[in-house]
């Protein structure tokens, strides 16, 4: 078999073993889906009347909801993110990848498995949170190919805030630090246009909500799912992605292979 044919079979291997762990243990998909529950709860029931009526348009509640599940959506994403830094950084600290380095795999195969696992637990996730919203009065416009192009933005960002969980994984020195690392992560849809438009923001904090990766991630998937003005966001979106993505894996492997050396 050929070295690209033997790291996909390993790679399948360790996919498998992270889907295990996800039937094993489903209350951290439904973990990774509490708490941009919670905040999608909060924000439409107790403050959805206030902040809708600066919106536009009829205002309200309704209106709200319509605005900020995207936001909510991809703060699902970060969630998601730090539970994979937690998986990592477990399997770094407890003695697993020890085992793995005796066997003939794939060094690559081990962070695939993670990726991809990691990836599907979130969109998981994901389903969940969306069919939440739907349940509190989420009205999305999109149609068929507007929704498959959400989907494939959505698996964009994951991927790319996989990658980057996993490189901080790999730098932090214990469980408790990893999970400690992705924490301003979960805060960046909040500082950027997720829950109040960016111009309703002071100067420096709009500046930053404006510049920061997830406002163009946050602006893509509202247009796509409300049909609202996406402008240039699609491209940031993507690039900021690539960027992400490309920077993660190749500082994660680095780590990685230092470790395996050690």
């Amino acid at each position: 078999m050929s070295t690209a044919g033997h790291a996909l079979t390993d790679s399948a291997t360790m996919l498998r073993r992270q889907l295990r762990h996800m039937l094993r243990y489903p209350t951290l998909t439904l973990t990774t889906a509490g708490v941009p529950v919670v905040f999608l709860l909060l924000f439409v029931y107790v403050l959805g009347g206030i902040l809708g009526s600066g919106l536009g348009g009829p205002g309200g509640r309704d209106t709200y909801v319509n605005y900020v599940v995207p936001g909510v959506i991809l703060m699902t994403a970060a969630t998601a993110a730090q539970g994979t830094a937690i998986s990592v950084a477990i399997d770094m600290t407890e003695g697993i990848v020890a085992r793995f380095r005796t066997m003939a795999i794939a060094r690559v195969s081990v962070l695939t498995g993670h990726v991809l696992g990691s990836l599907t637990q979130t969109l998981l996730s994901m389903t969940i949170v969306t069919g939440i919203a739907l349940l509190v009065g989420f009205e999305p416009t999109a149609d068929f190919g507007e929704w498959l192009g959400a989907i494939g933005v959505l698996v964009l960002i994951i991927f790319a805030l996989t990658w980057l969980s996993v490189a901080l994984a790999l730098m932090a020195k214990s469980v408790a630090a990893a999970s400690n690392m992705l924490t301003p992560l979960m805060i960046l849809p909040m500082m950027g246009s997720g829950f109040v438009p960016t111009e309703s923001m002071p100067a420096g904090l709009r500046w930053f909500a404006d510049y920061q990766p997830f406002t163009p991630f946050i602006e893509t998937l509202r247009g796509l799912l409300m049909g609202t003005p996406i402008g240039n966001n699609a491209i940031l979106a993507v690039g900021w992605c690539a960027l992400i993505a490309l920077g993660g894996y190749l500082w994660a492997k680095k780590l990685y292979n230092r470790e395996l050396t050690r």
